[in-house]
C-alpha cells in the first residue's frame, strides 16, 4: 500500500495466515469459564455472577468473541497450532496490508489521504450513507448543572439514543463488509479535530492505516459526516509490550472527502478530565459490532488497583471496546466529562465488567502530545479524492 511502508501479500500464504490470525484472535482476549466470570468485583460490594446469560447460561465469554463457549475455544486453540504449523511449512507469515509499523519511539503514526479516503469510500459503499443531522446545542460547561447519574434499573446495558458525539469506529477491508469493530468519542481540543478510543482499536502489531469514525451513527445513516485520522497517538508502551494500563489513543480527524471545517463543530466534544477519584457515577456508552445505534449503562467507576477502573453492568459486547466513561453529563447536550474508555484489562472486560485504564499523568502526557502535533497539510492542487480501491482482505477486526 502507498505510504504504508507495508510489503504486499504473497499467493499462497494469505489463506492459512488469515485464518490462523482470525483463531488466534478468538483465544486472545479470552473466555471465562462460569465460575471465574465477574471475578475481578469480589470482595468490592460488586454482584458475583452465578450463572453466565444466553442459551443453557453454561459459559461465560470475553469481549472479544461473545457467545463462544470455552470448550469450542480450546477446540480453536488446537486448530490454531496446526494452522499456524501450516503457515511455517509454507513460508514466513505475510503482514496484514493494512499495517504500519509508524514511529514505534514516540508511538505516533502519521496517516496518509488516500488510505483515509480509500476506507471511506469502502464504508459508502456498503450500507451506510451520509445525511445532515440536527445541530448540535452548545455546551453550557457548567458541573452545576450536570445531570445526576442515578444507578440503571435493571443494571444492564440498553438501547440508547445516539449522541452526536459518540460514534463507531469502522476498519473496513474493501471486502464488501465495512462493520464497525470499536466505539470512539469526540473530546475537546484547541484544533477542534481530536478524538478518543482504546489502543488496540487503532494499533495491533502495526497501526491500523484505514479507520474511519461516524459520529451520531445510526439505522445506517452517518449524520455528521464520516472522518479519517490525520495522525494516531498511542503510548509506546502499548506497542512494546500491550500494557493494558496504556489502553488509550488519541486521533486528529478530518472530514474524508473534503477540506476544512472541525468535528468538534459539527458534534461537540467531551470534556475530558484526568486524576478523577475513583467511586463516582458514570455513564458508559458504546456500538456493538452488530448495531448501528449505541448501548448505554449508568453505574459508579470502582477502582481496580491504581491503573485501571471498573464499572460493574452486564451488556457491552464486542464493538463497545473505546466506547467512552462519562460524568457530570450536560443535560442540553448529552456531553459530559470523559474519565476513561472500555480498555485495559482483559481487552476491556467481560459479559459482565467493563475496564478502563485510569486517565492519570501518562494520559494527560499523552494527550497533550496529541494536540501539540501539526495539523494535517491541506491538499495539493489539483488533488482528488482516492477511489476505494479492492485490496486483499485482512483478518477480521474486533
Amino acid at each position: 500500500m502507498s505510504g504504508s511502508g507495508v510489503a504486499p501479500v504473497s499467493d499462497g500464504v494469505l489463506p492459512a495466515d488469515a485464518a490462523r490470525r482470525r483463531l488466534v484472535e478468538t483465544s486472545e482476549r479470552g473466555t471465562v469459564p462460569a465460575d471465574s466470570a465477574g471475578g475481578a468485583a469480589e470482595g468490592t460490594g460488586a454482584p458475583v455472577a452465578e450463572v453466565c446469560p444466553g442459551p443453557g447460561g453454561s459459559a461465560c465469554t470475553g469481549r472479544g468473541r461473545p457467545g463462544v463457549p470455552l470448550r469450542v475455544t480450546l477446540v480453536l486453540g488446537v486448530l490454531t497450532v496446526v494452522v499456524g504449523s501450516t503457515v511455517l511449512a509454507l513460508g514466513s507469515p505475510s503482514r496484514d496490508p493494512f499495517l504500519a509499523p509508524g514511529n514505534t519511539a514516540t508511538g505516533s503514526y502519521l496517516a496518509t489521504r488516500a488510505d483515509g479516503d480509500q476506507a471511506a469510500a469502502a464504508v459508502l459503499a456498503g450500507p451506510y450513507r451520509e445525511r445532515p443531522g440536527p445541530p448540535v446545542a452548545a455546551a453550557r460547561h457548567n458541573s452545576v448543572m450536570a445531570v445526576p447519574l442515578s444507578a440503571s434499573r435493571p443494571l444492564l446495558a440498553a438501547p440508547a439514543a445516539p449522541s452526536s458525539a459518540i460514534g463507531a469506529l469502522f476498519s473496513p477491508d474493501d471486502d464488501g463488509t465495512p462493520v464497525h469493530h470499536c466505539t470512539a468519542s469526540v473530546v475537546q481540543s484547541p484544533a477542534g479535530d481530536l478524538i478518543a478510543t482504546a489502543a488496540h482499536c487503532v494499533h495491533d502489531d502495526g497501526f491500523r492505516t484505514r479507520l474511519v469514525f461516524a459520529p451520531g451513527l445510526h439505522d445506517g445513516i452517518a449524520p455528521y459526516g464520516l472522518w479519517v485520522p490525520t495522525r494516531i497517538h498511542v503510548d509506546p508502551r502499548w506497542i512494546s509490550d500491550r500494557d493494558p494500563d496504556h489502553d488509550v489513543a488519541f486521533l486528529r480527524v478530518r472530514r474524508a472527502g473534503r477540506a476544512g471545517g472541525r468535528i468538534a463543530d459539527l458534534t461537540g466534544a467531551e470534556r475530558i478530565r484526568f486524576d478523577t477519584a475513583a467511586g463516582h457515577p458514570a455513564q458508559l456508552t458504546g456500538y456493538p459490532e452488530d448495531q448501528d445505534t449505541p448501548v448505554s449503562c449508568r453505574h459508579t467507576a470502582d477502582a481496580q488497583g491504581p491503573a485501571q477502573l471498573r464499572f460493574t453492568c452486564p451488556g457491552f459486547p464486542n464493538g463497545t471496546s473505546g466506547g467512552p466513561m462519562l460524568t457530570d453529563l450536560d443535560p442540553v447536550t448529552g456531553t459530559g466529562a470523559l474519565i476513561g474508555v472500555i480498555g485495559g484489562l482483559d481487552g476491556g472486560g467481560d459479559d459482565f465488567v467493563s475496564y478502563s485504564s485510569r486517565f492519570g499523568p501518562d494520559v494527560a502526557t499523552l494527550y497533550r502530545r496529541a494536540i501539540a502535533a501539526p495539523g494535517p497539510r491541506p491538499p495539493q492542487p489539483g488533488f482528488r479524492a482516492a477511489s476505494s480501491g479492492v485490496r486483499p482482505p485482512a483478518a477480521p477486526r474486533s
